[in-house]
């Protein structure tokens, strides 16, 4: 039995004040689900029904990164977008030690599909998401229908020489080096992953990376540098993605700032070699291209999902 499917059935319980209605439109809910020790916050919106799209987001961000893609998917599908435990408004309950492993974000997750109801959806992950999303994929693969991923790497062909520090720690998780990577959650460092890479830093709204540090600020560092030292273990689980992908060749799409500093282009490319229905697109942008080409993605994934996806 994996992880994720131990995760006791007892601790999935809703607390949502409003009754799982039919919404009709492109507002969105907000709303939270205690979730074995932790306090998920999510953003909802679309017809309950229609088929499902978890969005998945990654460091240094939240649901809120979000806010346009949910309303512009909503028209055609129920759309779900949690905050991952150590990020934007999910909190971990009185009490609970909670251990900052992908390997239990995606237990975390797992469970509130499950309480979600949700038996089939398609995937959008970006940057953490991805291995949060790919250990959902693996252990459940007939639940997923197809994929986005936006910067979300599954192959190591794809990190680059950012990674360095993260790298030493890994083979090397020395209190010196888990140190070292406290630098990657200052405000400073946090602007620049949002900023590095694109044309016209105008386009970035300045609340983007003032709510992500302040979130890492609420909960504290600690977990963040957990994360990071962890990042390892999504590295040794890359060949049993990679069976994944060849086995069940599920749709997929690549669409990639190809001028991110962490996630390089050739993490997109590299999709197409475990999967023949893996399509690939570049934008001008950086890590964060969905605040730069949000319109963009939203057009290339509606698409998409429309051709891939059955009602």
């Amino acid at each position: 039995m994996s992880p994720i499917d131990s995760v006791p059935a007892r601790n999935v319980v809703a607390r949502d004040d409003a009754a799982e209605t039919k919404v009709g439109t492109t507002q969105v809910r907000h709303r939270t689900m205690p979730i074995d020790g932790v306090d998920l916050f999510y953003r909802e919106a679309g017809v309950p029904g229609a088929p499902v799209v978890l969005l998945l987001h990654g460091f240094a961000a939240s649901s809120y990164m979000f806010r346009n893609l949910i309303p512009a998917l909503a028209r055609d599908y129920h759309v779900i977008a949690p905050d991952l435990p150590g990020f934007g408004q999910t909190t971990v309950q009185a009490g609970v030690a909670f251990d900052y492993r992908f390997e239990r974000l995606a237990a975390v997750i797992d469970a509130f599909t499950l309480a979600k109801q949700l038996e089939r959806y398609a995937l959008y992950v970006f940057d953490y998401g991805a291995p949060v999303g790919w250990r959902l994929a693996v252990a459940h693969p007939e639940r997923v229908t197809a994929i986005v991923t936006q910067n979300g790497n599954a192959y190591e062909a794809g990190l680059s020489n950012g990674w360095d520090d993260m790298r030493k720690a890994w083979a090397d998780p020395s209190a010196d080096n888990r140190e070292a990577l406290r630098r990657f959650n200052t405000y400073e460092m946090i602007k620049w992953q949002y900023t590095e890479g694109v044309r016209d830093v105008s386009l970035i709204a300045p609340e983007t990376y003032q709510l992500a540090h302040a979130a890492i600020e609420r909960i504290g560092v600690d977990a963040q540098m957990d994360l990071l030292l962890d990042y390892g273990s999504n590295i040794r689980q890359y060949a049993e993605l990679h069976a994944y992908f060849r086995t069940h060749r599920p749709p997929t799409l690549a669409v990639w700032g190809k001028n991110d500093p962490f996630f390089l282009p050739a993490g997109a490319d590299a999709f197409k070699q475990d999967n023949p229905r893996a399509e690939v697109h570049f934008l001008d942008s950086g890590h964060f291209a969905i605040e730069t080409h949000g319109s963009e993605i939203a057009s290339r994934m509606t698409a998409f999902l429309r051709r891939t996806v059955e009602r």
